[in-house]
Formats: C-alpha cells, structure tokens, sequence
C-alpha cells in the first residue's frame, strides 16, 4: 500500500468521505486528508491541534479508566482471599520445666530424680538426619512392594540396604514408620511441622520461599533454654527459621534444585568431623540431593539410585559412630509425585519415611511385618521427652508411647504404667493448649471441644486413681491408654477443622465487589460505543466519591481507635468509587428500563459461557479443565462456522449476530466463500488437538498418564532420540521465526529502515541462535568433558541473560519508534492526472453522488498543485509513506514476538512446538474472526463477543498445553535458574517473577495481542476480492471509475474516526476484563459456597489463587496491549505531523 504526500498537499486516498445517510461531505476527513497549512487553508492547523489533543486526552482516559476497572477487581480479590486464606492464631505462650502442663504428680519414673523436668531423659544425644523428599516407599527393600505397583526394577527401592540390615539384625535397636505428612507438603512448612508440633496453615505455603523466623515455642528454642548444643548443617531455610540459634551452623544453598550434589557433600564434609568432636548435644543434618533430584529427573531416574545409595552410606556411617545413650533418627519431611514435584496432599506426598535406631534396645518387641503409620507432629513430643525437655507449648502431636515402654522394676505392668503416664503428660500439655488458644480466639467449636475436656478430665481421673492403687489391672491401663489417644487424636482433628478459618463477612464483600466490577464492564462495554460517552465525568466522579469513602473509613477508625486495615480501606473506596454507577443502574431498573437491552452477550456465547463457569463448582470438572476447555473451544468454533455459512439452513436465522466493524446502516459482501472459513475451522480443530497432546495429568486421575514430552531433554536417556528431539525444538523455533518475518515481508513492514525493523531482521535471528545454544548446553551438560565444563556453565548463564537483554531491546526500540512504514520522498510531477468530467443537474442517484465527490476533491488538488507551480519553478516534492495499513498490527506482532522468545526459555525445550501451536491457531482464529465481518466507516467500531471469549478459552487452553495445572507441585521451579544456575543468593522476587513469568506466560501473551481482535478485520481487508475493473452497467459509472484503481485502507480507516476508535478499544478491554473477571467471581464463589468440602484446600482454592494471579497478569497485559496500540497511534500522528511542518517549511 503506497500513501503519496505532496508538499503542502497530502494525496491520500480517503475518496469515500460522503455519507450517504448524511448527504453532506465530512469536512472533518478532508482536513486529515489534505493536512494544508495555514495560508492554503485558514485555521485548519488550530483546529487539527485541538483535535489532536483531544484525542490524546481520550487515550488517557480510556487507560486511566481501565485502570480503575482492574482496581476494583483487584480490591475484590484481595478483600475475599484476606477473608479466606487466614493463617491460624500462633500464640506466644512457650513450657518451661519448673510448670508441668498440670495439676497432679510427676509421671512415672520421674518421681525422686533430681533435676527431673516433666520426665527423665533416656538419651543425652540426637542425630537427626533430614532427608529432603524421603517417600516411604525410598526405605523399603526390592522384594516389598504395594500392591497395584509393579514388584521389582523400580530404581529407588532397595537402596537403603542398612536400614534393612538393622531391622533384622537388630529388632529391637530399629524402627521403621510411615510417616502421614500434613499439608502443604513444602519444606518450610514441614519444618515447622517437626519443630513445633503444630499444623501451618493453607496460607503458609505461599512464603516456601521467604522463610521467617518461628515465635511460637518449638524444640530448637527448648534446647536453647536447657542449654544443649545444637550444631545444624545443610539447607539454609533453617538460617531464616531459627536465626542465632545454633552453637555451630553450615549453611548451604537450597534454592537451586538443579544442584544435586553441593549441599550433600558440603555437610559430609563437616558430618563426620563434627560427630567425632563430640562438641554437641543435637547434631542436624537436612540433606537436599533427594529432592533436588526429584525436581531434575524424577524418582525413577537412574540418578535417584545413585543419590540414595549415597545416602546409605552416610546412615551406615554414622551408625557405626553411635554411642550408647545417642538416638539416631533418619526422617524424611515430605514425599514427592511420579514427577518428583511436592507440595499437594497426594498419596505420595504425604508419605514419607521415619526411621529410629539406638546402640541399647529401644523397643519391647519386633518389629511389625507392616510398618506402622504415625502423624509427623508425633515426633515433637517423642523427642522432646526422651531427651527431657518440656513438651512445646503448642503441640498437638501424639507422643509414640512404644518408645517408653520401660520400666525400672520387674512389675508386669510396668511397659503399660510408663505408657499411660507418657500419654498423659501429653494430653495435659495438649488440653493447656485447647484452653489457652479457645480463650485467644472463637476458632474451635464449642460442642465438639466441650466432649473433648470431658473425655481428658474421666481419663485424668482414671489415671490417678491407678497411680494411687496398689492393684493395677491391666485391663484398666489399657482401657487409660485408650481414652488418652482418643482425646489427643480427636483434639488434633478439631484444629484440623477448626483452623480453616474463614470470615464470611470479608468473603461476600469481596464476591459482592468482584460483581459489581463485572457488571460495570458489562454495561460500560455498551456505552462506550455512543458518541456522547462521558469519558472524564464517568473517571473523575468515582474517584470522587472513592476519597469520600476513604476519609469517612478513616474518620471511623479515628474515632473508635482501631487499626488500620489497608484491605478493607481499598475495599471501601472501591465500594464508593461504584456508588454513581451502582445509582445508575438503580435508576434504569426503577424507570422500567429493560436492562436486557444492556446485555449483549449473544445467546449460544452466553450459554457456553455459562456452562464453563458452572464447571468451577464441581471439583471432578476443575479436575478436568484441561480436557473440558479445549472442548468448549472447539464447540464455539463450530459454532462460529456453522453460523456464518450456514444460517438460517442449520440454525435458527440471526442467533449468532455478528456485528460490523462499522457502521449498521451500511452492508458489504462477505470478503471469503464459506469454503474458506470451512478451512480455517478444520485448522483451527487440527491446533486444538495436537496441542492436547501436551498435557499433564492431575494427580486425582492416576489412570492418565502425563505426557513426556513436557520433561526437559536433559532427563532422556537415549542419545539419538534427545538429538532428534532437539532438532525438532530447532526446527520450531526456526519456524516461528520465519513465519514472523513472511507475515511482516508479506505486508511490507520489513522494508522499513527504522531501528525496530532492523532489530527484526537481525535482532530476532540472534535470540533464535542464542536459544538453540542454550538448549544444546542444558540438554547435555552432564555429559560435557570435565575441561569443558567450566565454560559451559558460564554459557548457561550469558545466553540466557543474552536473549532477555536482546529481547527488552527489541521493545524498547518499538516503543521508541513504532511506526515501521517506508518513506520515500523525490520531485516531479504526479503520476496522474485528474481530469473533471462536466456535470450538470442536481445528483439523482447513488451513483451521481459518488460520482460528485471525487470529481470535487480532485479538482481541490488540482487547484493547490497549480499554485504551488505557480510559486516555484520545480516540480512538487512527493512524499510515498508505504504500509501505513498495517502498522498497529506490525507492532503487535513484533511485541508478541520479543515477548515469546524470553518466556519460551523458561520452558522446557520440547514446549516451543506449543508456543509454534500457539501462533498459528491465534493467526487462524483471528482470520476465521475476520472472515465475514464487513468493515464499513466510520463507525463504531465493535469486536463482538465470541471473539473476545474464543480468544480468553485459547488462553486457557495454552495454559494446560504448556504442562501446568492449577495445583502448587504443578509448578515448574526449574525455570527460577535460567540464566542463574548458582541461585538468586537472599532475592525472592526474582526467582518469583520467572516462575511466575513461565506458569502465566499464555494469560500475558494473549492479554497483550488482544488489540488484534479489533485490528485484524482491518487488516484482512487487502485479502478480500481484489478490486476488478468490472463491466460498465451505465454511463454514469463510467464517469465515477477513476483512473487509477484505489487500494483498500486497512487500518488507517481507526484514524478516520478516532473518537471511535478509542470507544473499540475501551470496548475491547472492558469485554476482555467482563470474560477473565466473571472466571475469578465463580472461583471466589465456589469457594465460598464448598469452604467445608473435602477437596477445598486441594482444588476449589488453588484454582481459586490461580485465577487470580492469572488475572492480575491478564489484566496488566491487557492494559500493555493497549497502551502499544496508543503508542503506536500517536506515533503516526506525530509523523504526520513532522511531515506537515518539514512541508510548510
């Protein structure tokens, strides 16, 4: 497309200027047309300012009102998560040892010891050694096996060959549990776990990875308080958990998993040593390789065999390093998945391996052919009271009374006697903690906690009355030791129960504000299409009333002495910044307006929406989202197809009305055969499918099996086919890359010589070539030669950063200068020449108007090119602009692009043919969209909805196909150390934001293209029926034909009618921001309505908090999007505008 500019005199082809409704020429387009000077036409250059500034003043305050829309679902949601993930109540209270739990004697065995604190320590050491991830199926032998898994060739098992070894040579030294691990199965909170006894909450497992320091009681602290030595080495978590509280600290690194072997033999190096010193009391280890390695390759990776047969060693070593009054005790915190990822509440994760072990016997009898199965907060108390300590304070584990059955007398009941009174120190320190925590806080439930007081205050009675009777029948120690269990397993379920603390109050008011906010895009997505939309009263009003709101709020606290709630205040003035809209809406339902009238959402878009947000209350279909999207996908496309070519034959006429991207009054020919549209559904099917095809399995659906393609080359074994594989990565990337530079070629924005073009041609090519390289070095780095290995982990750090550097160069660039057209400027005389047709009589008939027009506005251009002649003896300075058509998409485009190199890096190598998928159904759909919307002027402008909904499910859809899940061991943490293999030091937010950047890559790139849901009908209409010339039906036509045929305007027609074209895109983001908000509210509702469900920690809120984050995303890709679009907007008229002064020069 050529666009020719004279001095003084701008020749673009804007020939259709009449309305024919109207019957009057738009002198509004002439003057953008022609862009003279003041002394060729007077006043035009004050009155393009004002229009100018008046359109910048409409951009920003489109923007700034999208804003404030994503404002308020941003109170929203903070409101309702502040009122559903609540952290449980940590009290302060702490067990000294000169105050038993309560009232009555010391525990049997303690009565006369002096220095007896609740009871007498059996040991005065403690080997803890912690392995990260140890499953319990990691301890057992080859031969063992569960049933429904396969007996033998599993990788992991039996390779802790000493544990076995001492269980049968040593029955009574050794003991193997499985340990139950309480959700969420992250190391932070599993350290808490086996310190204080207690159960973190929901809540906690967001700061895994920004640790702080534990207040409430817990062992470290009463170690401290009895002055033991505690020396610690291995994974720095415990730095931030217990600062200043070891005598000797080795701290390593725990952040990269890629790392399986620094932090392991950093602590063999310091282990042995220490052990011999003897220069401790409590010796901790807490070894990472296990997990890491999970997290690398999985738990049946060859090198999982290897890692625990180096764990096995080290247990075999400090075994035969054991003194006598030295407990050895090997747990691990959490189990981990197939994949080798933790942190859900599967089978497999919360089943991980404790093993005890002493020099002296330790246990009355052998071991069980089973092993048995104990809570994890079991191992508190145990510890704590074989090693003398008081019980931490708030400690709701059941001690392990197997442990105490000893005696110092040969009494027959005296095993039964020292378990009693274990379990009933235990249950006095546990109803201390009942009562103290009811009285701080309503949590517990009354009823329930009332049966339990009851229940420990018979069997208190029970056991006093034994200690006092001379005649101890067994048969009532037994019956004792049952009521105590009872009571400490049913007063660990209550706060089980009870600490899901929820405020229904913060709840509705953030469903109620999520709403309002969706209605607001509703019906604001309808106004902003008339011309008398009151862009700055409907901003400056809310924001008026919202610092209303937040001076009374203010006012209230002041007065009644409370504290400041920054939620609630947010909240408040968003409720009042609604208050006029709300009022509004009020009024119309008052007035017997029919609000349906206000509700465009077609019929089937509406049902189809429907159904997808009655999905989120059914935990079976949030399951399955990832099979039930692609699905509605589909549904909608056939729809779409069905719909265009076959109305008024297949379904009922007019169901699925299609607006135009113009004016109503007009009509046009559909631009493609219904044949087209046929191939572009077919296409679209075809992408949908092949893309299902990268999937992962949830974890509730062990008959799937996840794909292997999403596991990182690194992980395969077979060297030839990791060698295809990556020649295949390459071959997409390349491909993406091509098929960018054709679409731009093909449009004629690569001919440009501005600097974001050249970054294209040249730019893109060395963040393809950077990425192949990186992806050579990661997927074989462990086989590098040793003298190489140096400088391929430097390599693994430079292209990465490389890539992102070049990629925010990119964009920095496009934003710089956005408009990619070539100009090309010469002298001489216009190609044509323009030749008026005589005319006589008033117009009769369309044809004589449209004659009328043209023949008018050249001869206008006849009459300025003569008085430029006239004044100069050269000819005319021709000025060729070429591809202004196409140029908000050519920056869309090329930002999507800079955008997709750098999250593609933080997936693994084999997704680039996903992000291949990606780009080429977002081009189809975007074509099939196209396909038959009419493009009329000047307006309005509207995308319609199931474009806007197709476009948000393909988000979904991507979001799955690049292997994620709506669940925290779905999260891919290996993409924190692209670029930083060594880790990010004490920074979280950085490795956030990568991990972040890779699991919500699809929400940012589609939010940020969703411009092109109203660009691109502009754009294919290059593609439509070439202008022929046709036969000649009369005379008039022949006198309208010109001589030189017109070529179409594409995207320039926006800069026809900008007032409209910022009402299309405010539309646009209001509809886009109506489909994600109307996701989150059915999330918050669902978790309001199923907060006591059995799956509600396990799927109803994390989904919950990932539509969330991915909200916020989307929303901020959208608003990026946009603004690009604005950006690029201004950007010509500025060129246009440096043009017009260079000319008047």
């Amino acid at each position: 497309m050529r666009y020719a500019l004279y001095k003084n005199l701008a020749v673009l082809p804007f020939l259709r200027n009449f309305h024919p409704g109207a019957r009057r020429w738009r002198w509004g387009s002439l003057r953008r047309s022609i862009r003279a000077g003041n002394s060729m036409v007077p006043g035009l250059t004050g009155r393009r300012s004002t229009s100018g500034r008046r359109s910048r003043m409409q951009k920003v305050l489109v923007l700034l009102f999208l804003v404030w829309v994503c404002l308020l679902f941003y109170a929203g949601i903070a409101l309702f998560t502040s009122g559903f993930l609540l952290t449980r109540l940590e009290l302060t209270n702490y067990s000294i040892c000169q105050e038993p739990p309560g009232p009555g004697f010391l525990p049997w065995g303690s009565q006369g010891k002096p220095g007896a604190c609740w009871m007498t320590s059996r040991f005065s050491r403690v080997v803890l050694v912690l392995i990260d991830a140890l499953r319990f199926d990691f301890a057992q032998p080859q031969q063992s096996h569960t049933s429904g898994d396969p007996p033998v060739s599993l990788p992991f098992m039996g390779k802790l060959g000493s544990l076995q070894r001492l269980l049968e040579i040593q029955p009574h030294h050794a003991r193997l549990y499985r340990s139950q691990v309480d959700p969420p199965t992250t190391t932070m909170q599993r350290l808490k776990a086996l310190t204080t006894g207690s159960l973190p909450t929901f809540i906690d497992a967001g700061s895994n990875f920004a640790s702080h320091a534990i207040l409430e009681d817990n062992l470290i602290k009463q170690l401290n308080s009895a002055g033991r030595r505690v020396v610690f080495m291995g994974d720095d978590t415990w730095k931030d958990l217990f600062p200043g509280a070891f005598s000797k600290a080795f701290f390593f690194s725990s952040f990269n998993v890629k790392d399986l072997h620094t932090v392991d033999n950093g602590i063999l190096e310091h282990l042995y040593p220490t052990m011999d010193s003897g220069e401790w009391d409590v010796l901790i280890a807490h070894f990472l390789g296990v997990d890491h390695c999970g997290h690398k390759h999985g738990p049946h990776h060859p090198e999982m065999a290897k890692k625990l047969s180096q764990m096995d060693q080290v247990i075999r070593g400090l075994v035969e390093r054991l003194e006598n009054d030295t407990l050895l005790v090997v747990a691990g915190d959490h189990g981990m998945t197939v994949n080798g990822d933790h942190g859900g509440d599967s089978d497999l994760e919360v089943s991980a391996a404790l093993f005890l072990y002493s020099s002296t016997p330790l246990f009355p009898s052998a071991p069980p052919k089973d092993p048995e199965t104990i809570p994890q907060v079991s191992l508190v108390p145990t510890l704590a009271l074989l090693l003398g300590l008081p019980i931490p304070f708030g400690n709701i584990g059941e001690v392990m009374a197997e442990l105490f059955s000893w005696g110092e007398d040969s009494r027959p009941d005296s095993s039964a006697l020292a378990q009693a009174s274990v379990l009933h120190l235990n249950a006095q320190q546990v109803s201390r903690f009942l009562h103290a925590y009811s009285a701080a806080t309503q949590d517990l439930q009354v009823k329930e906690l009332h049966r339990l007081q009851n229940l420990f205050s018979k069997a208190s009675a029970d056991y006093q009355r034994l200690l006092q009777s001379p005649h101890r029948a067994e048969a009532t120690l037994q019956t004792v030791i049952t009521e105590l269990q009872q009571f400490l397993r049913g007063a660990r379920a209550i706060c089980i129960e009870s600490w899901a603390r929820f405020s229904l109050v913060r709840m509705a008011g953030g469903a109620t504000l999520l709403a309002a906010a969706c209605l607001l895009c509703l019906l604001a997505s309808q106004w902003a299409t008339f011309l008398a939309f009151p862009f700055r009263p409907l901003l400056l009003i809310p924001v008026a009333w919202a610092l209303a709101g937040t001076i009374l709020y203010a006012g209230l606290l002041t007065a009644t002495r409370l504290k400041l709630d920054l939620v609630v205040l947010g909240a408040v003035a968003a409720g009042g910044s609604l208050l006029p809209f709300l009022w509004k809406v009020w009024g119309s339902w008052r007035s017997k307006k029919p609000l349906a009238t206000m509700l465009p959402i077609p019929g089937p878009v509406l049902l189809l929406l429907f159904i997808r947000l009655a999905t989120f209350f059914s935990d079976s279909f949030v399951v399955a989202e990832a099979r039930a999207t692609p699905f509605l996908l589909g549904s909608l496309i056939l729809l779409l197809v069905v719909q265009r070519h076959w109305e008024g034959e297949l379904l009922v006429p007019k169901l699925l009305t299609i607006p135009r991207l113009g004016s109503s009054t007009l009509t046009g020919p559909p631009r493609h055969s219904g044949a087209y549209a046929l191939r572009l559904g077919v296409g679209l099917l075809l992408c949908t499918r092949l893309a299902g095809l990268f999937h992962r399995c949830p974890e509730e659906t062990p008959a799937c099996h996840s794909s292997p393609w999403l596991s990182p080359l690194a992980s395969m074994v077979d060297g030839r086919a990791k060698n295809l594989w990556y020649g295949a990565c390459v071959g997409a990337l390349v491909a993406l890359l091509v098929a960018v530079r054709l679409w731009l070629r093909h449009y004629g924005n690569l001919k440009s010589p501005e600097p974001p073009v050249l970054f294209v041609r040249w730019g893109l090519p060395l963040m393809a070539l950077g990425t192949a390289a990186y992806w050579a070095l990661v997927s074989g780095a462990d086989e590098a030669p040793p003298r190489l290995r140096a400088l391929v982990a430097g390599a693994s750090v430079v292209l990465p950063r490389a890539v992102v550097g070049l990629a925010a160069t990119g964009l920095m660039l496009l934003l710089w200068k956005p408009v990619t057209v070539l100009v090309k400027a010469g002298t001489g005389a216009p190609r044509t020449r323009t030749v008026l047709t005589p005319f006589s009589g008033p117009p009769t008939s369309q044809a004589d108007l449209d004659y009328v027009v043209p023949q008018i506005y050249r001869h206008m251009q006849e009459e300025f090119r003569g008085r430029l002649e006239r004044t100069k003896s050269q000819g005319p300075l021709t000025v060729a602009a070429y591809r202004l058509g196409s140029v908000y998409s050519a920056a869309m485009v090329t930002a999507l692009t800079l955008l997709a190199f750098p999250l593609l890096l933080l997936h693994a190598e084999r997704i680039s043919l996903v992000f291949l998928l990606l780009f080429l159904q977002s081009f189809l759909l975007l074509h099939l969209l196209a396909a038959e919307i009419p493009i009329t002027a000047p307006g309005p402008f509207t995308v319609p909805w199931q474009a806007v909904s197709a476009w948000a499910l393909m988000a979904t859809q991507t979001f799955y196909s690049t292997g994620h899940q709506p669940v925290f061991p779905a999260i891919h943490w290996h993409a924190a150390f692209v670029g930083f293999p060594e880790g990010h030091g004490s920074s979280t937010w950085l490795p956030a934001l990568l991990v972040g950047a890779n699991t919500f890559a699809s929400h940012l790139l589609f939010a940020v293209g969703c411009p092109l849901l109203l660009l691109w009908p502009f754009l294919c209409e290059s593609q439509g029926p070439r202008k022929r010339r046709q036969p000649l039906r009369s005379e008039t036509e022949a006198r309208v034909r010109p001589e030189e045929e017109e070529e179409p305007l594409m995207e320039m027609r926006l800069r026809d009618a900008p007032h409209h074209f910022n009402a299309a895109l405010l539309q646009l983001g209001l509809k886009y921001l109506f489909v994600l908000g109307v996701q989150i509210l059915a999330c918050a509702l669902a978790a309001s309505i199923l907060r006591r469900h059995l799956m509600v920690w396990k799927v109803f809120a994390p989904k919950f908090i990932f539509e969330a984050i991915g909200f916020i995303v989307s929303s901020v890709g959208l608003l990026l999007g946009i603004a690009l679009v604005m950006r690029v907007d201004g950007a010509v008229s500025s060129w246009f505008e440096k043009l017009v002064l260079a000319q008047q020069r």
